[in-house]
């Protein structure tokens, strides 16, 4: 069933997407007839939908847990596409520990961490930003949620409280035997 499916959208991709052509030769369109690019138009329906292009662009964030250093910990950089370098766009965060936990730099997207986290204490952040132009007040992008997660490192030793224990495992034993 999923191979048929997938070779379903694959043919459509190719001949109804545009990217093979027919043999048969086709009529030249004009400009004024030609379809506009990132236009959906669907049987039956009379608005066309249009292509909205995601404009935030980001990685996924990490923060290290117990970070002791004297300047907060760069957790990672929010940015839109509309935002051209010329100062006209602030960035906003909101959520989860927004200006308590972290702070974002309203001109660059910058976000970092304001203090030490614990990740046994809470494992991630769910926070929202926002990119707003910094004139009329208006959302630039839609606001959008993303998720910080603290990431651990062996800060709890290991306790054996019943020992001590015997184990053996033979040599080329198979993953968790």
């Amino acid at each position: 069933m999923l191979t048929r499916n997938c070779l379903s959208l694959l043919l459509w991709v190719l001949f109804d997407g545009g990217l093979l052509t027919s043999l048969q030769p086709q009529p030249q369109k004009s400009l004024a007839t030609e379809p506009r690019k990132n236009v959906i138009r669907l049987p039956g329906r009379r608005a066309p939908f249009q292509r909205v292009k995601r404009g935030w662009v980001w990685n996924q964030f990490f923060v290290l847990e117990e970070y002791m250093g004297s300047e907060p910990q760069y957790v990672g950089k929010l940015h839109s596409d509309l935002d051209k370098g010329e100062g006209t766009v602030k960035y906003t965060l909101s959520g989860d520990g927004a200006g308590t936990v972290f702070t974002i730099d309203e001109t660059t997207g910058d976000i970092h961490a304001l203090r030490s986290l614990d990740r046994e204490e809470k494992p991630f952040y769910t926070l929202r930003a926002q990119a707003v132009d910094i004139e009329t007040k208006k959302p630039l992008e839609p606001e959008s949620e993303f998720i910080i997660k603290v990431q651990d490192i062996n800060d709890n030793e290991p306790k054996f409280l019943d020992g001590p224990y015997v184990a053996s495992v033979p040599e080329m034993s198979p993953v968790g035997e």
